[in-house]
């Protein structure tokens, strides 16, 4: 079972968390938490927030702590604020504050998407 946590309407660009985003996927948490406060980028202080979220919604509900692993890390781009800046005889250059939904999702190791459940038919048929 995979646990959840997100940060809606994040106000930060989706393409700066992205880069964040990819060092974390499909690595254990602590070394993801180890990678994120190493990393000095506010998104990393973002996903960091965000991924120890996911892992107290795991230990709510009695999951194995130390054998998490980061399943699915998604950031998707919410609503845009447009404002204007003014420039020279009169004239306004637009600007774009673009805002993010960063969602995390962290699940025990060997329970993933990549298992078949012990199928012994299944083995060697991917």
């Amino acid at each position: 079972m995979a646990w959840n946590a997100k940060h809606r309407f994040a106000r930060i660009s989706p393409t700066k968390v992205r880069l964040i985003i990819d060092l974390i996927r499909g690595k254990e948490v602590q070394d993801a938490l180890n990678i994120l406060k190493f990393t000095p980028n506010r998104a990393a202080v973002m996903v960091g927030k965000v991924l120890t979220s996911a892992v107290a919604n795991a230990n709510e509900a009695e999951a194995d702590v130390e054998s998490l692993v980061v399943a699915d890390a998604r950031v998707d781009s919410g609503p845009v604020m447009k404002r204007f800046q003014q420039k020279d005889r009169g004239r306004a250059h637009p600007i774009l504050k673009r805002t993010s939904h960063i969602s995390v999702a962290v699940e025990e190791e060997g329970k993933g998407k990549g298992t078949d459940g012990g199928n012994p038919d299944q083995e060697g048929k991917r």
